[in-house]
């Protein structure tokens, strides 16, 4: 499962963070990170993966 979450945290960043975190702030800051630029997005979004195990 945690292969699958870094795998969406890479290709759809929000999808990575709703389903390691749910909906909450780190969600919404990945979705702004994501509009402002897909790198920053990707890198936030596996963080949270990876800092959420």
């Amino acid at each position: 499962m945690e292969f699958f979450k870094i795998i969406c945290a890479i290709f759809i960043p929000p999808l990575g963070v709703f389903l390691q975190v749910g909906i909450g702030k780190h969600f919404w800051i990945n979705i702004i990170l994501s509009i402002l630029g897909y790198l920053p997005g990707i890198v936030h979004a596996v963080w949270v993966v990876a800092k959420n195990k």
